[in-house]
């Protein structure tokens, strides 16, 4: 009963770490790298599922740029000029991203491949620039 208490106690610990987003710039790095690998496994015929999950990685990235927006708004000073600066350049790639995920949506059969391409290397970039902002804020 008691080994059972305590190994509630330790996954709960866990989960909540894991609720809270508490991970590392190298776990994002990670996850950044498997979702460009994965878009860029998907074929032609798998176009919706494709879609679906550049949907979740903009969606996803929604998520950490307003986690960055609420930081920023607490920053004073040259530290907040940064963040604006940085949430600006963020913004602008997610735009990009979302808008080759459009266009991938959009591609023939012919054109698949270029699509899929440019909205990996598109999301890679934006993440790259998450994870470089994230740094600064450190």
């Amino acid at each position: 009963m008691r080994l059972e208490i305590l190994a509630s106690g330790l996954l709960a610990a866990l989960l909540s770490c894991t609720a809270l987003g508490q991970t590392t710039t190298g776990d994002v790095s990670k996850k950044a790298a498997e979702a460009w690998t994965t878009v860029k496994s998907y074929t032609a015929e798998r176009k919706d599922d494709a879609m679906a999950y550049g949907q979740k990685l903009v969606r996803d990235t929604d998520r950490q740029i307003a986690s960055l927006e609420k930081q920023a708004a607490k920053a004073t000073g040259d530290a907040k000029v940064q963040m604006e600066r940085e949430l600006k350049d963020l913004k602008a790639k997610r735009a990009l991203a979302a808008k080759k995920l459009d266009e991938m949506g959009k591609a023939g059969a012919g054109a698949w491949n270029e699509a899929k391409d440019g909205f990996a290397d598109a999301y890679k970039d934006l993440q790259s620039s998450y994870q470089r902002a994230v740094k600064k804020l450190k």
